[in-house]
């Protein structure tokens, strides 16, 4: 390395995103500060949440203050990167796309990471001819609106970097190399970048599969010491498909057991909401609390005139209590952790749109057997690790449980990934301007810039 490059000061990048929060955005934040540390100066500026995602009109008026603070500091730093999750700057499309423009225009040189890639497609008709079909008119004004929302969105945020190109430097990073060509080719943005996912390091995962035991976790002490753990992971909402892992557990043997890793997303919660409505539905769809005449209500079946009675209201027969485990929500480390107790990482999601799952890469990472859905977003990333993720069909718990059953791929082992943190932090500091920065020396390989 040459005397002057050796000379260079380490830049300074500012990362703007949610970090305190209990949120897959702050868990990415807080892998990437890890990983780019030992190249560059980091500060991390929080976005306050409370402020962001109100409603109320003095709040808001706060918020945009608070992006006005953060947007007068980011001058002081060579780069500015933004984890861009629109949700997390406010709820309208109005305040999201203001409140990002002010930070953009603020930045000396800006990287903007979309968790979320908007294109703004014309409206899907074909879902709401199914709505409608169904009677479910409040579904489908839903479904009109979030199209809108999305047009009014990339156009006012995609639209914006395509006109700040010309006067600062401006990159994109995304989690697949479809979405990296779709930002290019309609969109017209020169720096896109793409990488999946990364949060571990290889050695770090090793290490934490060596010394992770089950009684670390004091849910898992009741369970039988040669019990199969299989894992579903992340915040639990009805796009992640639990209930088609609960209803695959009604074709495998007694001693596989399944453990619901994560609870109720903060931003979820209800007033006054006795239960959350996707938990009630993993609830009946395991028969946990259910009893044989909850069973004849759903059927719409009658009841003879002479019954046990008793029989009728005890515990439900075919009740999975004993074998479906609700862990409760957990840190970074322990999260980690979990994955690499089980024997199979599940991820049934259906088909969102998602441009990425943080979960699915941890539990890769960890070297833990990953069974997923055949989503777009779990195809593309299984381009960067090919022949390391199991698929079945949306929704299909018979083909699940046959996966789960089988012996698959090798598991217990951490695996040597071609895309990984330090390919990540190297794709990070090209994005901002820094590649230099990099100091092994090896040429920029995984996840380049678009051509």
């Amino acid at each position: 390395m040459s005397a002057d490059r050796q000379a260079k000061p380490r830049p300074r990048i500012a990362i703007v995103s949610t970090y305190d929060e209990l949120c897959g955005i702050a868990g990415y934040t807080r892998a990437i500060e890890k990983q780019l540390s030992p190249y560059a100066d980091l500060h991390i500026f929080d976005l306050d949440q409370y402020l962001l995602k109100s409603t109320h009109r003095r709040i808001r008026k706060l918020a945009d203050q608070h992006i006005r603070e953060i947007a007068r500091s980011l001058r002081d730093y060579d780069s500015v990167n933004i984890q861009l999750e629109h949700g997390t700057l406010g709820r309208t499309s109005g305040d999201i796309i203001r409140r990002f423009r002010i930070l953009a225009r603020a930045a000396p040189a800006l990287c903007v990471t979309m968790h979320t890639v908007l294109i703004g497609d014309d409206l899907p008709y074909e879902l709401l001819g199914r709505l409608l079909r169904k009677g479910k008119i409040i579904a489908a004004l839903k479904a009109i609106g979030a199209s809108g929302k999305s047009r009014i969105m990339s156009h006012g945020i995609h639209g914006y970097l395509r006109r700040l190109q010309w006067l600062k430097p401006v990159s994109v990073i995304v989690h697949a190399k479809r979405d990296m060509r779709m930002i290019r080719d309609i969109f017209r943005l020169k720096n896109v970048f793409h990488h999946p996912l990364s949060f571990i390091p290889q050695t770090e995962a090793w290490a934490l599969r060596n010394r992770t035991r089950r009684t670390d976790f004091p849910l898992l002490e009741t369970l039988p010491p040669g019990a199969k753990l299989v894992g579903t992971f992340g915040f639990l909402s009805s796009y992640k498909g639990f209930e088609t892992a609960i209803r695959a557990l009604n074709f495998l043997p007694e001693d596989h057991h399944l453990l619901i890793f994560g609870g109720v997303h903060p931003q979820g919660i209800k007033r006054e909401q006795l239960i959350d409505p996707y938990i009630a539905k993993l609830l009946q769809t395991a028969r946990i609390g259910q009893t044989p005449l909850d069973h004849l209500r759903e059927t719409g079946l009658t009841l003879s005139p002479v019954g046990d009675v008793t029989r009728l209201i005890s515990e439900h027969p075919d009740t999975l209590r004993a074998r479906v485990h609700f862990m409760g929500a957990l840190s970074d480390s322990e999260f980690a952790a979990a994955m690499a107790l089980c024997d199979a990482a599940v991820f049934p999601y259906v088909e969102v749109g998602q441009s990425s799952s943080g979960p699915i890469s941890i539990a890769l990472e960890m070297g833990t057997r990953v069974i997923a859905s055949r989503t777009a977003a779990f195809r593309a990333y299984a381009r960067y690790h090919p022949d390391l993720i199991e698929f079945f069909d949306i929704g299909n718990y018979a083909e699940l449980a046959g996966r789960i059953a089988a012996r698959g791929r090798a598991g217990a082992r951490v695996p040597q990934l071609a895309y990984n943190t330090q390919t990540n932090a190297r794709v990070y500091l090209e994005a901002n301007g820094c590649a230099w920065a990099y100091t092994q020396g090896e040429a920029m390989a995984p996840g380049q810039a678009a051509e």
